[in-house]
């Protein structure tokens, strides 16, 4: 029977038993294929990992065997696989804001909420822009670098706020409060060196806690503005009066310059007209001093009628010379017996003096 089975399966007929004659078994071909499969796919996988790329916005971080290197040039770049590893940072402008919700704009009240100088309560949002400046710092420095600049942020915003008034925060200090916040971020960054950089920080909104306060808020404001109003309207009238007031100056200036000179024309022509009677007083002293009385005497007394009396007692009136002047006195006229030593009002005697002495006929 064996034989029998053996001969049957070597002229290649079935025996009773359901077995092929003829020859031994064929090989499957799935080993082979599977194979080449498992070898092809082994090559991608090492193809696809031995290979990175880096975007204009982005920087790596290339790990072999634990020790970090940064690489910032964009493109593709190659490394050994399965012992380097790559983690890209992105290092455009980023930012997340401190007091409220950036995507449901909800009010956080826990980050908002402050206390002033002046002892007021307030809500504050802020914005904090940010960008990773050193993507090995940022990534193995601290494990959560965004955290750390957050509290930072919080810290120095709380603490600057406490230093300045209320109507600052809420109306003119917002740039000057900016500023001094930002200032403080940079320097305590610079301390943690972390590996990320403050761009910017902005007050969003600033208002009071309570519809109350800021109703109050809101007249302080009014009343402020008002104030600014006057002042402007004050400014302009005084820009407006200012010329002409300036006008009236400059002409009286010019007016007391102009008497001035007159003045000291008039001086000096007193000066020369003085020096001119002095000179003529040396020549004859007893003639300009008895003609200076009488023109003094003509100015004091203008209606009088001076009588001159001699030693020896004899009177005549010599001035005012009524035959220049063409009027007559009718008193002389009608009163022939007054004498002249009538009122003491119409005469003036002149004591006896040789110099002095007027001879009469």
């Amino acid at each position: 029977m064996k034989g029998d089975s053996f001969r049957n399966r070597r002229n290649g007929f079935e025996t009773m038993d359901g077995e092929q004659s003829g020859g031994s078994k064929r090989k499957n071909p799935t080993g082979k294929i599977v194979g080449i499969v498992a070898v092809i796919l082994i090559f991608a996988v090492l193809a696809l990992n031995s290979t990175y790329e880096i975007k204009e916005q982005e920087q790596a971080v290339l790990i072999t065997l634990g020790q970090a290197q940064a690489v910032s040039e964009p493109g593709l770049h190659f490394k050994i696989p399965f012992i380097q590893q790559v983690r890209k940072v992105n290092t455009t402008i980023q930012g997340f804001a401190i007091g409220y919700n950036s995507e449901s704009n909800e009010v956080d009240e826990d980050e908002s909420l402050m206390i002033t100088s002046d002892f007021n309560f307030i809500d504050v949002d802020f914005y904090v822009e940010y960008r990773y400046s050193d993507p090995v710092k940022a990534l193995y420095a601290s494990r959560d670098p965004l955290a750390i600049l957050r509290n930072i942020s919080q810290s120095c915003i709380r603490t600057v706020i406490g230093s300045y008034p209320v109507d600052d925060v809420l109306t003119t200090g917002k740039n000057e409060i900016q500023a001094s916040i930002k200032e403080m971020i940079l320097g305590r960054l610079e301390e943690q060196d972390i590996g990320i950089q403050l761009v910017n920080i902005t007050i969003q909104d600033s208002e009071p806690p309570t519809i109350e306060v800021m109703e109050a808020f809101k007249a302080v404001e009014t009343a402020k503005q008002g104030k600014e109003t006057a002042l402007n309207n004050a400014n302009k009238y005084r820009n407006e009066q200012l010329p002409s007031a300036q006008a009236k100056a400059d002409g009286i200036i010019k007016d007391a310059e102009a008497q001035k000179t007159e003045r000291i024309n008039e001086a000096t022509a007193q000066v020369a007209r003085f020096n001119s009677m002095y000179q003529e007083y040396i020549k004859n002293p007893t003639v300009t001093r008895q003609r200076m009385f009488y023109e003094a005497m003509e100015d004091v007394l203008p209606d009088l009628k001076v009588i001159i009396e001699s030693p020896s007692g004899n009177m005549q009136t010599i001035y005012p010379l009524e035959s220049f002047t063409g009027t007559q006195e009718t008193e002389d006229s009608t009163n022939p017996e007054e004498t002249p030593q009538g009122p003491a009002q119409n005469r003036a005697s002149v004591p006896p003096n040789d110099t002095d002495e007027i001879p009469v006929d």
